[in-house]
């Protein structure tokens, strides 16, 4: 089976980023509460939203395709249009990089100052809702990109693996590491899925507007190569004087 290339890296990229978020707060429940709840948390997490992904997931492709690339394409361009909005301010020094090493840094030190909840089974409450919030929260996300990524592309299956690809390798980095993946550089991703996202969008919306791009599939490395260097240059145009 052939894989749609552009399909794959957006889905892996996206789900690249949401997965290293959440698996940073995991790493830090395991490592101030226990590696018991932090696993049962996150477990929990991903087995509701495999179940959700199981029982909604098919319902787009019951709906016309023109109206599901509209619709998906306009929101996926919304999506990556804010995340390209911040990636360009972080890259110009407006606002901070995203350093996953304070936010483990923070996340360890507010689970260590609570204290634990007590029960009769001395089941961690908090640490295993803290996991299970964290992946819940980021796996939406991640389930609401290769939904529309492919929904508007008519092949949920590349999709689907490219996000598998990014869980399984964010998982195996997590195990080999035990600690925050601050070397995966989470800010170059972000500007990169923030390029590769609106360019979908702005592709799927136009072809659900019955809008025939030229070379066919071709524009959309086009979109990708235009949208890019009009964000290196915002980055220069509104980079503070040194």
């Amino acid at each position: 089976m052939l894989l749609h290339l552009p399909t794959f890296s957006a889905a892996f990229l996206a789900s690249l980023v949401e997965f290293v978020e959440a698996l940073t707060i995991v790493l830090a429940v395991g490592a101030t509460r226990g590696w018991r709840p932090a696993l049962e948390g996150a477990a929990a997490g991903l087995a509701l939203l495999l179940a959700l992904l199981a029982l909604f997931g098919g319902s787009l492709a019951l709906l016309p395709v023109h109206l599901v690339q509209l619709a998906v394409g306009t929101l996926l361009l919304l999506f990556g249009l804010r995340w390209l909005r911040k990636a360009i301010k972080r890259a110009a020094g407006l606002i901070p990089l995203h350093d996953e090493a304070a936010l483990y840094a923070a996340e360890t030190g507010r689970l260590t100052a609570e204290s634990r909840t007590a029960g009769t089974m001395s089941r961690d409450w908090v640490a295993t809702g803290t996991a299970f919030k964290i992946v819940m929260l980021e796996g939406i996300e991640v389930i609401f990109i290769v939904l529309a990524i492919g929904a508007a592309g008519q092949d949920w299956t590349t999709a689907g693996i490219g996000a598998a690809a990014a869980l399984l390798a964010v998982i195996g980095l997590g195990l080999a590491l035990h600690r925050p993946l601050t070397r995966v550089p989470e800010n170059s991703l972000k500007f990169a899925v923030g390029v590769l996202l609106t360019a979908f969008g702005l592709f799927w919306a136009g072809e659900g507007l019955g809008l025939e791009w030229p070379g066919g599939d071709l524009a959309l490395a086009a979109l990708v190569a235009i949208l890019l260097a009009a964000s290196l240059a915002a980055v220069r145009l509104i980079r503070p004087a040194a």
